[in-house]
């Protein structure tokens, strides 16, 4: 694959991902990849046939790891029936030199996302890929270059890349800030959280918290970070015990300190499958893996395919369609709004979901208290699921709607609450301002509700130069993060005393509901927006959401 040499040395600077390697063999599950991608894990392939044909054709997807899958053309070890064909690679902003710091870590993630293999098929074969290799970081933290690289892909064709996947990161140990701690101010999570706002992709984050984990960026706020799950009686359904513990108040035996974000904020916001996942080497052999590195590629993947769906709306100019369908808020919110909580019985009052997804404990989701308690909006452990394309793929369909008008049952909405308080700075106030949308049709009443409500913090490049761009050396400032609160409420009341359920968290960009509809009859939902950061700026966010209709009228 690569000289032996090379080999000890990638060894030596790879930065662990809490992942299980091991060759193909006697015992193990065979075709692992078919099924996290098939009906048993995501349900991918359903969005590859007909009537879909979705397999991410013209979308581009970036990846950045310390190292690199290969790439024919210029690897020796890459020829061309290899399945894993990367549109580019880098190392940081420029092209490496043949064989340089290909990498087998790099190559399985890719192939989860690109793989053309007629039986391991990865989530999106079509899409086109840009990996960057940070490189060996010795003794050092390699944030600087992390952060470099990240731009890179983030520009890569000519600026269009809808998301990108970090199947890796940095430990505190090795964050030079005294006392470090995962409170959304490294400069690498800064850095996601920018490059996410300004260069309009998504970030998609292996949940790697817990002792010994290499935490870093999973403390952002704009992205997306995603646990592992497992298979039970052949289906992809419970937490693999092996995901570090997102709890506030967890104290891992190998860290001097908790390994978890600071406060009240949960880390974890998706669940996808990744153990014992087979896939693709830089050489085309297969082997077993198993870790979040693995769960998060079938994330930013299925992002892919929803825009390639989206794009064929906007070029056929379909009503209830825009370029807002490209924001990565949106994107956000129509994934974790359709995870998998709770199979419905057929009777569709639990959303049509396909599995039930059970934590460590063997609990659900109607267990935990991010379900009795309004101020926690995400499970610990499972964030608002699990990842399931088709019913992402169905919430997008919903189609884009606005205040203005009445809204159906399933939609999106990307919006923007802008303060009606002068710009002049200093202000000695702080604005509140809500929006409504209101169902056209009476909910069922027995039948779930789910919504979810994204929008970004505001962190600015330290520009040094006014070039415009992330240099090494450069710095971060967290403008801070405003408040968005997310009610149901009865059509006809206007005081959010009386809403039927909330989601008010005081620390999280993003707030989830998913309550039962107490009876039959016309609702609401209302973004409440407490304006923090206190300038001109307008907030933009996502909302999306997911309920049945009355059918008797």
């Amino acid at each position: 694959m690569y000289s032996s040499k090379l080999a000890a040395l990638l060894r030596a600077w790879r930065v662990p991902c809490f992942v299980a390697l091991g060759a193909l063999g006697v015992g193990v599950p065979a075709l692992a990849l078919s099924n996290s991608v098939g009906e048993e894990g995501i349900d991918a392939r359903r969005l590859h046939r007909e009537p879909y044909l979705l397999t991410g054709r013209k979308i581009a997807i970036g990846q950045v790891e310390i190292g690199r899958p290969s790439q024919f053309g210029l690897d020796k070890v890459a020829d061309a029936d290899l399945p894993v064909k990367v549109g580019r690679v880098f190392y940081l902003d420029q092209q490496p030199s043949p064989n340089q710091y290909v990498d087998g870590h790099a190559a399985n993630v890719a192939s989860v996302m690109i793989s053309q293999d007629k039986t391991l098929t990865g989530v999106a074969p079509d899409a086109v890929l840009y990996a960057a290799a940070i490189g060996p970081i010795r003794g050092r933290s390699g944030q600087p270059e992390e952060c470099f690289a990240s731009q890179q892909v983030a520009l890569s064709n000519g600026g269009d890349v809808r998301a990108i996947n970090f199947s890796f990161g940095e430990s505190l140990a090795r964050d030079p800030r005294p006392d470090a701690m995962l409170d959304g101010n490294a400069l690498l999570t800064l850095c996601i959280d920018w490059s996410q706002r300004v260069h309009d992709t998504l970030y998609v984050i292996a949940g790697n918290q817990g002792g010994g984990g290499i935490p870093i960026p999973t403390d952002n706020f704009n992205g997306i970070n995603v646990a592992y799950s497992r298979e039970v009686d052949g289906r992809f359904t419970k937490v693999d015990f092996a995901n570090l513990s997102s709890e506030p108040d967890f104290r891992p035996q190998r860290s001097p300190g908790p390994e978890s974000n600071v406060g009240d904020r949960r880390s974890i916001n998706l669940v996808a499958p990744g153990s014992q996942i087979d896939v693709i080497n830089p050489n085309g052999e297969s082997r077993v893996v198993s870790g979040t590195s693995f769960a998060a590629p079938h994330v930013t993947a299925v992002v892919a395919l929803l825009q390639e769906w989206a794009d064929r709306q906007i070029r056929s100019a379909d009503e209830n369609w825009s370029l807002e369908a490209r924001e990565p808020m949106v994107m956000k919110a129509v994934l974790l709004n359709s995870a998998d909580k709770l199979a419905d019985s057929g009777d569709g009052l639990l959303l049509g979901m396909s599995r039930t997804l059970y934590d460590e404990s063997n609990l659900t989701w109607l267990d935990s208290d991010a379900y009795r308690d309004p101020t926690l909006p995400l499970h610990a452990d499972l964030g608002t699921g699990h990842l399931n394309a088709t019913r992402a793929l169905q919430q997008l369909q919903g189609g884009q709607w606005s205040v203005a008008d009445p809204v159906p049952v399933i939609g999106w909405s990307f919006g923007t609450a802008e303060s009606p308080l002068p710009p002049d700075l200093p202000r000695t106030e702080t604005a509140v301002l809500q929006r409504d949308y209101v169902f056209d049709q009476p909910l069922r009443g027995g039948s779930y509700l789910s919504a979810t409500l994204t929008w970004e913090r505001l962190v600015v490049l330290d520009d040094a130069n006014d070039n415009g761009l992330y240099d090494l050396e450069e710095t971060f400032s967290d403008r801070g993060l405003n408040d968005l609160d997310l009610y149901l409420m009865r059509a006809e009341d206007d005081d959010i005393a009386d809403s039927v359920w909330s989601s008010i968290s005081e620390v999280d960009s993003l707030e989830h509901i998913f309550t039962q509809v107490p009876t039959t009859g016309r609702y609401k939902l209302r973004v409440v927006y407490h304006q923090q950061i206190e300038d001109d700026l307008a907030q933009d966010y996502a909302l999306a959401w997911w309920a049945v209709a009355d059918t008797a009228e």
